[in-house]
């Protein structure tokens, strides 16, 4: 605990703490970020920020990117880090840094109910997945050269096709898909969830390892404290750290 109230006094000292910390999001991923009526980023992702940027004593500014361009808009210092649900792989790691998870991930597939569908047939479905996400790799492993996969630019839109009927099923990371069943009864998670080690974590820049550490006593600090319960329960039910 020591340590922790010192490096978060030692930040707060830094020049760099009296600037705004910027961080992007996708705004198009419910419950993790999405655009209310009022045209505000909401969702999980952003109380998780804006609770970091406080345990840090810094200002916070939510910045909503598309998906395909976030990792670049970090590169090209845009904005400082990003908080969007952002699985941590070997791939991305090769051009940005992360955090300590803040939680895992699961995937799951969706369909009609009654549809007959399986997990083990997905060659044969016509599936849907977000483009450049662990749900779209994972169901190009499934699907096959031959398999019909449509990518989509968010989650949202393949969500939009599958009530349509325009595909079988979707791909889905698991508490969205929860999210979204809630107002849509007709469909239902076919199988067991999919557990493929999928850790969620904070990007920064490679060279700026004084935010990531920073970042992380942050997080050890809201954990702690208990703010980061309290946000997960409120959207969750439960502490999904």
């Amino acid at each position: 605990m020591k340590k922790t109230l010192i490096a978060l006094a030692l930040l707060a000292a830094s020049p760099a703490a009296a600037e705004p910390l910027r961080i992007a999001t996708e705004g198009a991923f419910p419950p993790f970020s999405e655009i209310n009526a009022n045209g505000e980023v909401v969702g999980f992702d952003i109380d998780i920020a804006k609770a970091l940027c406080a345990k840090m004593e810094r200002e916070c500014e939510i910045i909503a990117m598309d998906w395909d361009g976030i990792i670049p808009g970090l590169v090209n210092d845009k904005y400082d880090a990003i908080v969007a649900s952002m699985s941590i792989t070997e791939e991305r790691k090769q051009t940005v840094d992360f955090t300590n998870p803040y939680y895992s991930n699961y995937l799951v597939l969706l369909a009609k109910k009654g549809s007959g569908l399986t997990v083990d047939g997905i060659a044969q479905q016509a599936v849907g997945a977000q483009r450049a996400s662990i749900s779209s790799s994972w169901a190009e492993e499934q699907v096959g050269a031959r398999g019909d996969l449509r990518l989509y630019d968010t989650l949202t839109a393949s969500f939009t096709d599958l009530e349509a009927g325009r595909i079988d099923s979707i791909v889905s990371d698991y508490f969205p898909a929860l999210d979204w069943l809630k107002d849509h009864p007709d469909f239902e998670v076919v199988g067991d969830r999919i557990d493929i080690g999928d850790q969620i974590g904070i990007a920064v820049r490679k060279d700026d390892a004084e935010l990531r550490d920073a970042l992380n006593v942050a997080l050890e600090g809201i954990v702690a404290d208990g703010t980061y319960s309290q946000i997960s329960t409120g959207y969750f039910g439960t502490d999904i750290h």
